[in-house]
């Protein structure tokens, strides 16, 4: 056992411990009252989705404020937004659990749940964009009497297989993970209805040699998938804007700019989380400031790697010398939207800067406030991509600005209550840190003498 593996879970627990502590979130749940807090929060957004989910069903999509030549905007800008953050959630667990980093433990359990709910946030932006919603059923290939097909060239065609993909691979390998854990729940319960759910949702599970053994083939093969889909994935939303002959889209350096960047974004929640978590239910012990450290160099690494692609957009359009692209790079840096460049400059890179400094990295109120300028400056980025791109048209006859309305925005903020709203539900009646691994971690480190 390594030095740091100590610093990450100290010496002076055990076993038992650590499992009860666990364990007692959901059966006992030490912060009712902000947790409640958060509940009405969180479904008072989720009703405001309703609400305007409901007046783009019967007005239709006129209410947005999308129009020709920003005839892509709020709707595929948050899709894309959302889905970036899902996909760190898979990507953290699924590739340290096969490299075999032990720092990944007190993480990877909520970056999981975090990943689903993100995902689902995600997909519901191009049923919504579809204008006719009901007709949702025509994408999929399903035997049809007159042999019609769903058009595989679309991209909302692309968007259909790539999310179900990757929300239905990312399920399995979160269940398959708890499944354990649901035991260990099972087992400490003494209400009966408790004893029930974990009962069921743990699948008979005891604990027997057969049943790790085949537990550890299913989780390593599901993590085996996850990981080439979290970059399939975004590779394949990143080709809805690389495939068309738009100034500003149509570059080789899309699909890993928009992978690192969705890697970048999707970090820097984990790290919100986090230390939300660790603070709400005094987890300290668990996630320590070591994992606080390694989130820090992780972001810091996906920043600069960002801010690598930004350069060769730049660099790219002036060794094109195209006129349309040097047009679309003149818009982004002086045009009417270039404070969408400019903030994502500002918020993506500036405070990143701080995280060279290893107290900054382990101090989790500047952790926190870096993580969130992230976000706010990935979303910034989302953003410019979409609208400097479409304003400016080939013709100048077809210019056009583009404002969000307030459906825009509401039904923004109403897919945070959609993502909030399951995952404070979760946190109440799963455990949110893998119990039987570091269980496993605790015992190694008792049973083995520091080198």
């Amino acid at each position: 056992m390594t030095d740091r593996t100590a610093d990450i879970l100290p010496q002076d627990q055990s076993l038992g411990r650590v499992s009860d502590q666990l364990t007692g979130i959901p059966l006992h749940f030490p912060a009712r009252r902000r947790w409640w807090i958060a509940m009405i929060i969180a479904s008072a957004l989720l009703l405001l989705l309703v609400v305007s989910t409901t007046a783009l069903f019967t007005r239709g999509v006129g209410i947005w404020g999308i129009n020709i030549p920003v005839n892509w905007a709020f709707a595929i800008h948050n899709y894309v937004w959302w889905l970036g953050i899902g996909h760190a959630g898979t990507l953290i667990s699924a590739l340290l659990l096969l490299t075999g980093s032990e720092w990944r433990n007190s993480l990877n359990r909520f970056a999981e749940t975090m990943t689903l709910f993100a995902v689902i946030c995600a997909g519901i932006y191009p049923v919504l964009h579809l204008g006719r919603p009901w007709y949702l059923y025509w994408m999929f290939p399903y035997p049809a009497t007159m042999g019609v097909w769903p058009q595989f060239r679309s991209p909302l065609e692309w968007d259909i297989w790539a999310v179900l993909t990757y929300l239905t691979v990312s399920l399995a390998f979160w269940y398959t993970g708890l499944i354990p854990d649901l035991a260990a729940a099972r087992d400490r319960s003494r209400k009966r209805g408790w004893q029930i759910f974990f009962g069921i949702t743990s699948l008979g599970w005891r604990g027997s040699a057969a049943h790790w053994q085949r537990w550890s083939q299913a989780y390593r093969l599901t993590a085996g998938l996850a990981v080439p889909l979290v970059v399939s994935v975004h590779s394949e939303v990143s080709l809805l804007f690389a495939a068309g002959q738009i100034p500003g889209w149509h570059s080789t350096i899309f699909p890993p700019y928009f992978v690192l960047g969705a890697a970048f974004s999707g970090f820097a929640v984990v790290a919100i989380i986090a230390i939300a978590l660790r603070s709400l239910f005094g987890l300290g012990n668990l996630v320590t400031d070591d994992h606080l450290d390694v989130l820090g160099k992780v972001l810091l690494a996906c920043g600069l790697m960002t801010g690598y692609g930004y350069l060769f957009e730049v660099f790219d359009a002036l060794y094109s010398g195209e006129a349309h692209e040097m047009q679309t790079l003149s818009h982004r840096l002086t045009g009417a939207y270039a404070w969408t460049y400019w903030g994502a400059i500002v918020f993506n890179f500036i405070p990143l800067q701080g995280l060279w400094w290893r107290s900054v990295r382990r101090s989790g109120w500047m952790l926190l406030s870096i993580s969130i300028s992230v976000v706010i400056g990935m979303w910034l980025e989302r953003y410019m991509i979409l609208v400097t791109s479409l304003y400016r048209d080939f013709l100048v006859s077809s210019w056009g600005a583009f404002t969000p309305t307030f459906w825009d925005w509401s039904t923004y903020l109403g897919t945070i209550g959609l993502f909030l709203v399951p995952f404070l539900l979760a946190i109440r009646f799963i455990p949110m840190i893998s119990i039987f691994e570091t269980e496993e971690l605790l015992h190694k480190e008792q049973e083995e003498p520091h080198g």
